[in-house]
């Protein structure tokens, strides 16, 4: 029976969260042919507050004054603003850029964690953080460092972004305890979806309606919304609680091996260090999870 409680089930949920947000850079990419960043992210985020509204009148009794904050606080830094960072972003720098920069998640939780949770990650946790972090860097600039000079502005704001989802990931393991990842992101996307709603009708869509690739950057879009919000966020949500913040968030090294899947299928070629890197990849996020590297919370 499907139990996140159980070692298996978590790292089948960490390969099914890797490959959906592993294809959200190309659907955002063909969302933004016909539409701008910001009806992007604003389309994102305002059909998965849709989609999770009745979620969140069933969830609205486990609503309190000490976790409605927090609540509001997962939706803006978790939810909200990334949305808005990546689309930018993404006019202006390269996936593989992109992917990797992702990967600091994990460095952010870690750092949050230890200096706002008293969260203490065990030697295993910090060896597995950085193999995985090694195993991207060399995924993505196929072993060639030089291709990461220059990183500019936009660059910065997905570090931003990485950032941010530490802070969010850590506020779900220790302020949110009790609530089901069901409750937590549809409570947290009913903060945030109106404010994506206006923001998205104030914009022209008009412009975007007449484009010739209006449906399929619409149908992209909101495939990033059911797939890429909703139903990953459901999966994840609850998957910190079950295990750590940070091996959560470590799917983000995973994520560059589905798109590096997704470029074979399309006719690219693998060749010996991409493999090598994957394994690294893998080998850290395994490190993570190990009984050895588990967290020790400092209490006052």
């Amino acid at each position: 029976m499907f139990s996140l409680s159980k070692k298996r089930w978590q790292w089948v949920a960490m390969l099914l969260l890797a490959f959906i947000w592993g294809c959200s850079f190309i659907l955002m990419k063909k969302g933004l042919v016909a539409f701008t960043h910001v009806q992007v992210a604003a389309i994102r985020i305002f059909f998965s507050f849709l989609v999770l509204f009745p979620f969140a009148i069933k969830s609205f009794k486990k609503l309190t004054k000490q976790n409605a904050i927090f609540l509001a606080i997962c939706g803006l830094i978790g939810n909200l603003i990334p949305a808005f960072l990546f689309t930018f972003a993404q006019t202006n720098i390269s996936s593989s850029l992109a992917g990797i920069l992702n990967s600091l998640s994990p460095f952010f939780t870690l750092i949050v964690g230890v200096l706002i949770f008293k969260n203490r990650p065990g030697f295993l946790q910090y060896l597995g953080i950085f193999m995985g972090l090694i195993g991207a860097v060399m995924l993505v600039s196929n072993g060639n460092l030089s291709s990461f000079s220059g990183i500019n502005i936009y660059a910065l704001l997905i570090v931003l972004a990485t950032f941010l989802y530490g802070m969010n990931s850590n506020i779900i393991k220790f302020k949110l305890v009790g609530l089901s990842g069901v409750e937590i992101t549809s409570l947290a996307f009913m903060f945030i979806g109106p404010f994506a709603g206006i923001i998205l009708f104030s914009t022209n869509l008009g412009a975007s309606y007449y484009s010739p690739h209006f449906l399929s950057s619409l149908f992209a879009i909101l495939a990033l919304a059911i797939f890429g919000s909703v139903l990953s966020l459901f999966v994840y949500n609850t998957l910190i609680h079950h295990t750590t913040a940070i091996f959560a968030t470590s799917v983000t090294y995973i994520i560059p091996v589905f798109a590096l899947m997704w470029g074979i299928l399309d006719g690219e070629s693998l060749n010996f260090l991409q493999v090598i890197s994957m394994l690294v990849i893998l080998t850290g996020v395994y490190l993570v999870n190990t009984k050895l590297g588990k967290v020790k919370i400092i209490k006052e």
